[in-house]
């Protein structure tokens, strides 16, 4: 696992749970399913929770009623996954202390996105980091130290270089086009500059390459962007 971090899906269809689940295992994390408002209540008086995915609709306890739960007890990032469209809705939902809201049907890789997102503004506004490594493959990724190892051997990277790294780390499945990559990390405008990026992915895989000539770690999709080669 990439970071130990335990998500509670609570969602009645079992398509649409498994889907979810298999979301979240690819992104690194563990999943367990409740397929209703009263199991969902038994796993979170019993277990601890990084974070809850909570469908509205469902069978015994409303998810509303979860949601308050879980935001007078905690402060633990949940997301609402729903099928209501209505505005209202969603107003209700975030008011009532959901961090973001997903409508159905939705999108794999957005879902993926975001649960990175939310797991990452969560630490950052507690200022305790859930863990301060990313992995990925042999790389591993020190939050703390800003230290990059790959195979055991330090690698020397740029600021920028390892801001680059940070993000597509921190959302493994996430394909980044590159003005997703120039606005994260330089924070300005992109413009279709592509040497910028160019150069600076080429130099990262360089130095990944050195530190490890076997493995290939980014890859190119083209007419997209760059993600992390699984």
């Amino acid at each position: 696992m990439k970071e130990s971090i335990n998500i509670l899906i609570i969602e009645d269809d079992e398509d649409i749970n498994r889907l979810l689940c298999n979301i979240v295992r690819k992104s690194g994390y563990s999943s367990k399913p409740a397929y209703s408002g009263t199991e969902a209540m038994i796993y979170l008086d019993s277990g601890k929770w990084d974070m809850v995915l909570i469908d509205l609709m469902l069978p015994g306890l409303s998810g509303e009623e979860i949601l308050k739960k879980v935001t007078s007890e905690s402060n633990i990032p949940v997301i609402i996954i729903s099928a209501k469209l209505e505005t209202q809705s969603k107003i209700s939902a975030l008011r009532s202390g959901a961090d973001d809201y997903i409508t159905k049907p939705f999108d794999i890789e957005e879902v993926s996105a975001r649960i990175d997102s939310c797991l990452r503004r969560y630490r950052d506004l507690t200022g305790t980091p859930m863990t301060n490594q990313l992995t990925h493959k042999d790389i591993v990724l020190d939050m703390e130290t800003k230290i990059v190892t790959v195979n055991g051997t330090q690698l020397k990277l740029t600021a920028r270089e390892y801001e680059i790294l940070l993000l597509m780390m921190s959302s493994p499945n996430k394909v980044f086009s590159k003005a997703n990559l120039f606005e994260s990390v330089w924070n300005e405008k992109f413009y279709g500059d592509d040497n910028t990026i160019n150069v600076h992915l080429s130099n990262i895989r360089s130095k990944l390459a050195k530190a490890n000539g076997d493995e290939e770690y980014i890859e190119t999709i083209w007419g997209m962007g760059y993600k992390l080669k699984s």
